[in-house]
């Protein structure tokens, strides 16, 4: 069963478009009360998430739009940053990955243990991302979507949840299981709990992984997801 048909999100833009630059288009629509920023560039609040995005990695405004938002001499990341960069940027540490896209194979479903996390979560939460280190959580990165948990014994052992949401399309992210239930099939259920939440709004889950992550890739596979396109994380250093 292959990958459903993208649909479009606007007039004059597909989903295939907003896919390439999720971040942008997440941080100028849904998540925009989330956001800080001007022109050709964005990020959001520091307490929710590290993550910026430019309009356009090609447009040299886009750059300087993000080193007045920032400030000089400042480590930001950037997704797909060009091989040159403009005039007084360095680059920081590079990550090759995937990004993957459910297909009609990924048999998502409620899961009644999965539940809701929020506000009165956030220590808890922060507290199993800091033992995983599944990416970056902060304080207020719930705010981006609905985050789903299994606890034991009253603790939080195993989470998953929404991320970038750049219309159409929902990132699952913070997949992480303790050490002492992982084997059980924890992140399998929430990554479907999750997938079912963003087609029950009529979108289209996706997920990235490090290309290094063969075990999490695989994984991915076999729930029914498929590598739609390469990515390079990373970070740079506005000019000084």
């Amino acid at each position: 069963m292959g990958r459903p048909r993208l649909r479009a999100v606007h007039p004059d833009l597909t989903l295939d478009a907003t896919l390439d630059n999720p971040a942008w288009f997440a941080l100028t629509g849904v998540h925009a009360p989330l956001s800080e920023g001007t022109g050709g560039a964005r990020r959001y609040r520091p307490t929710v998430s590290p993550f910026t995005a430019l309009r356009d990695v090609a447009d040299a405004g886009a750059w300087a739009d993000l080193a007045a938002l920032v400030g000089p001499g400042q480590q930001v990341p950037v997704t797909n940053a060009p091989e040159v960069l403009p005039d007084g940027w360095t680059r920081g540490w590079t990550l090759p990955g995937v990004q993957m896209v459910a297909t009609d194979a990924v048999a998502s479903a409620p899961d009644e243990e999965a539940v809701v996390l929020g506000a009165d979560d956030v220590a808890d939460m922060l507290a199993l991302t800091g033992r995983t280190e599944p990416g970056p959580f902060a304080p207020e990165t719930y705010l981006m979507g609905t985050y789903r948990g299994i606890r034991r014994d009253g603790r939080l052992v195993a989470m998953a949840g929404e991320r970038l949401r750049p219309g159409g399309a929902t990132e699952i992210s913070a997949v992480c299981t303790d050490a002492e239930v992982r084997g059980q099939g924890l992140a399998t259920r929430l990554v479907l709990a999750v997938a079912h939440g963003i087609r029950e709004r009529g979108e289209l889950p996706f997920l990235h992984a490090s290309a290094q992550n063969e075990r999490a890739i695989r994984l991915y596979r076999s729930l029914g997801f498929e590598v739609r396109r390469t990515v390079v994380f990373g970070t740079v250093h506005t000019p000084a």
